[in-house]
């Protein structure tokens, strides 16, 4: 009756991990699914195509982040999407969207600061530097360079973090040490399963290494 018993016992705990490992699988697959659907919309749609891209990614990413509340991964994702929708629907209401996605990203962070190697921070970084200032938006050069060093010190050889500072670095004029960011961009090891998005990616890290070779 006792191995029984025991039996039972174990055999519940190895069906709770199991359900608690499914639930897991099947939010990543759903990331994985929104990065794929970003990498189409920002590298490969056509120009015209990019805001209804967007829109509809958008659409979807909310209601994943729905799906899944406490959650990390999903605010993070939605906040990445609704700030490339902003940028390319532009206008008054481009600024909602960029406080939609900084507030999704304040959530994320205190839920797991950690997560998916920092892309909470360069994230944030990324919007503090690119959205205008007071009086129209929240842009904050110090805030930008606070969160994007927080981001390489969580993922120093990665090919966002890096990109990311080096771009911030290009747009304030510090041009030798954003050589130094972007060239380790280049170097990233790749990231299995993002083979389009850094693709993309290094083809914008070519791109401020131009700018800066025309500046030198």
């Amino acid at each position: 009756m006792k191995n029984i018993r025991s039996t039972f016992i174990y055999g519940a705990v190895l069906l709770c991990w199991s359900t608690i490992g499914s639930a897991a699988d099947t939010v990543m697959d759903g990331i994985t699914d929104l990065q794929h659907g970003w990498a189409k919309a920002y590298y490969q749609a056509p120009e015209g195509q990019k805001e209804a891209a967007f829109k509809e990614l958008a659409v979807k990413a909310h209601q994943f982040t729905a799906a899944n509340p406490g959650r990390a991964e999903p605010m993070v994702w939605e906040a990445i999407i609704l700030s490339s929708y902003a940028k390319f629907a532009g206008g008054l209401s481009a600024l909602g969207k960029v406080r939609d996605a900084r507030d999704l990203l304040e959530h994320a962070e205190k839920l797991n600061p950690n997560v998916l190697d920092g892309s909470v921070y360069s994230s944030l970084g990324s919007l503090y530097y690119k959205v205008p200032g007071w009086p129209i938006g929240f842009g904050d050069k110090d805030k930008a360079r606070e969160y994007l060093a927080k981001a390489l010190h969580t993922n120093p050889s990665g090919i966002d973090p890096n990109y990311f500072y080096g771009d911030f670095l290009v747009e304030q004029g510090e041009y030798a040490k954003a050589r130094e960011y972007l060239e380790k961009a280049l170097a990233a090891p790749p990231r299995s399963g993002r083979e389009d998005a850094d693709h993309g990616r290094r083809a914008e890290v070519e791109e401020d290494l131009e700018k800066i070779m025309h500046k030198s």
